[in-house]
């Protein structure tokens, strides 16, 4: 899973990044210039805490979240062209830091503060890439209806009717990601970065006590944290005991980054289930829904191709039992085939035939 860090220039986008990877060295980057950064991050989860305690394995694997600090994006509702639009168009989603706060010595490139009006910005500008995609490719739709060839009519006619649909949505200023589409739909779509499809996580980058703005944002797909981005880089950045001590003499309860790793793993609709023992205790990551078979080849290929059963117990009977032996005797470790459903945090071990 990959998530781009974007935003406006000046708007704190590698505070952000820098507070999500813990990096040492803020990177600097050039207004209008395309550079991209990542970092991979582990997602915070108590269960594979508590797990790797019962189990002491030699290696403990937390689900995993990359995110790429991009530059480049100047918000002048212009078409997004070259390497930009290859790398946004690879994303998963799009975490958008939009800046809330004031700084003399850090000039706002509007020369005001408006939270509003920058959201508004990178959404048109977004949508006005994803325009002229949908205009281009109806032409190329309508050339190949007028003038036939090997596709069946039929599914010209369907793939028409879409794009026409998204060009209305567009022209109305309306995220394709607010469209529902059918599952006949959804995979005809594969290999279209369309932007507004993906989902987006504002985050409103306060400065150190500001309270956040009330906003009237609220869309589908789309998610609104605020934090102090300044604060929490420099947080970040302290080992885990002085991080604590800094906290706890200023009154801070918590760090909302946690927060906005595990809004990102929700963001795209995943979810993990575990596998345990004595020699590693791991998270991994599938889509919600996924079947038994789909985790098996979540783990390996193999597991997939061979599959038996999978071996299914809850988390929450785990850890209350203390262990797969008192499970099993308990009866809480279930037997299931290729089309069960996973449920997020349930331990799973594959039954496989190489």
């Amino acid at each position: 899973m990959r998530l781009g860090i974007i935003g406006l220039p000046q708007s704190g986008k590698t505070t952000i990044f820098n507070a999500l990877t813990r990096g040492n060295t803020p990177v600097a980057t050039s207004g209008g210039r395309f550079e991209v950064h990542t970092g991979v991050v582990d997602v915070p989860d108590e269960r594979i805490d508590i797990l790797s305690r019962m189990f002491k394995p030699k290696k403990t694997m937390y689900a995993k979240v990359t995110y790429a600090d991009i530059a480049g994006l100047e918000g002048g509702k212009s078409a997004i062209a070259g390497p930009l639009l290859n790398q946004l168009s690879q994303l998963d989603g799009y975490v958008h830091v939009v800046r809330c706060f004031e700084d003399p010595s850090v000039p706002h490139p509007s020369a005001s503060v408006n939270p509003a009006r920058d959201i508004s910005t990178m959404d048109s500008e977004l949508m006005l890439n994803d325009l002229i995609a949908v205009e281009r490719r109806l032409e190329k739709l309508n050339d190949e209806r007028r003038k036939g060839g090997a596709r069946d009519k039929g599914l010209i006619d369907r793939d028409v009717a879409l794009f026409e649909r998204f060009n209305d949505a567009l022209s109305n200023d309306q995220a394709l990601r607010e469209l529902s589409l059918s599952a006949e739909e959804e995979k005809s779509l594969a290999g279209f970065g369309l932007l507004t499809r993906k989902s987006i996580l504002v985050i409103l980058n306060l400065g150190e006590g500001q309270e956040a703005p009330v906003l009237d944002y609220h869309r589908p797909g789309v998610i609104v944290i605020p934090l102090q981005g300044k604060l929490e880089m420099d947080i970040a950045q302290l080992s885990p005991e002085d991080a604590e001590l800094f906290m706890a003499e200023y009154g801070i309860t918590e760090l909302a980054m946690g927060k906005v790793i595990h809004h990102s793993y929700d963001l795209l609709g995943l979810m993990s289930f575990f596998t345990v023992g004595p020699d590693e205790v791991r998270a991994w990551t599938v889509n919600r829904g996924a079947s038994s078979v789909e985790c098996a080849g979540a783990i390996h290929s193999d597991l997939a191709k061979g599959f038996i059963r999978a071996e299914v117990v809850t988390y929450n009977d785990l850890v209350t039992l203390g262990g797969m032996a008192e499970a099993r005797n308990k009866g809480k470790l279930r037997l299931e085939g290729k089309e069960y459903i996973v449920k997020d945090g349930e331990i799973v071990h594959i039954r496989f035939n190489l």
